[in-house]
């Protein structure tokens, strides 16, 4: 086949040309996992208390550039019984920080034939922009239900009261950004909030657990039903988590806590074999945890077309 005589959909856009969606059952519950876009980033955020000859080594060895490279930024829906539930809502759109690629959410779930306004409830793993952005863009709190309920942990609803940001190591722009986003989301959405402390049923077989870390009052969710799981575990885990799991990456507030939070996670997920994803693992994300020596491994799941 020659690909430069290919003719494509008139409809199709170059950025576009990538799968932004996957779908799969964990036994009767449907799960979407949507592609929100990619953010790029330092690669120093990856592990900034690594020597530098060690991430050169990893990055090599993974086969990225040793510069900057793109993380990816994934959100999930989930039906479960009559609920329908969108675990983080994206980046959003923030000019100041010049983001184009990111921040797709909206229009993506739009493109999967879903109604912001058949979105009964909103799971937040933590309040860091690239969670809550998409709920800020104009417009769309319109179309959301009046009764939607915004589950997010009590802890990190009081740490962005006046958050400390004196122990990451974030680029110029972003610690100002995710204070901003922050409080704009808590005085927009106050009255639908629905804080839990340390775990809580969104619906049947959906449960968001608290566990600290990442930020205070970051949160994993797990879906489970017919003998199946899965862990949506936000930004507990990273693409260099499994290898280093105490390099801590720029944007975790408590990272020794946040080592710590990765490694118990991923022993659990080792040893049930349940699937894993989460936000900032290359899209579509879903893979297992198998144990590597001291560390671990990821294991990608096939795709199922």
């Amino acid at each position: 086949m020659n690909l430069h005589n290919t003719t494509y959909p008139v409809a199709s856009k170059p950025e576009e040309l990538v799968p932004s969606r996957y779908a799969l059952k964990i036994g009767e519950i449907d799960v979407l996992v949507v592609s929100d876009g990619v953010l790029p980033l330092p690669t120093t955020m990856l592990a900034h208390n690594a020597t530098p000859a060690d991430r050169a080594n990893w990055l090599h060895d993974m086969f990225l550039p040793q510069d900057a490279f793109d993380w990816a930024l994934n959100a999930v829906m989930v039906r479960s019984g009559d609920k329908t539930i969108l675990i983080d809502a994206g980046l959003g759109s923030d000019p100041d920080l010049h983001l184009p690629r990111a921040g797709q959410l909206i229009k993506r779930l739009a493109a999967a034939g879903i109604d912001l306004s058949a979105v009964t409830d909103l799971v937040l793993t933590h309040m860091h922009m690239d969670h809550i952005g998409g709920l800020l863009v104009d417009g769309v709190k319109e179309r959301l239900r009046k009764d939607l309920r915004i589950h997010v942990a009590a802890a990190e609803v009081k740490f962005w009261e006046a958050p400390d940001f004196s122990r990451v190591a974030m680029p110029p722009g972003f610690p100002d950004a995710l204070r901003a986003t922050a409080k704009r989301f808590a005085k927009e959405y106050q009255g639908q909030l629905r804080p839990f402390d340390e775990q809580h049923e969104v619906a049947p077989g959906v449960v968001v657990r608290r566990t600290g870390g990442h930020t205070p009052g970051h949160s994993v969710v797990r879906v489970a039903s017919g003998g199946e799981a899965l862990t949506f575990a936000g930004d507990a885990v990273f693409a260099v988590g499994f290898e280093q799991p105490e390099w801590p990456n720029g944007f975790e507030h408590d990272p020794e806590e946040a080592a710590r939070v990765r490694i118990r996670l991923l022993r659990q997920l080792a040893d049930t074999g349940e699937m894993l994803v989460a936000t900032h693992l290359p899209f579509p994300s879903i893979g297992r945890v198998a144990v590597d020596g001291d560390a671990f491994r990821w294991v990608p799941a096939f795709w199922d077309y």
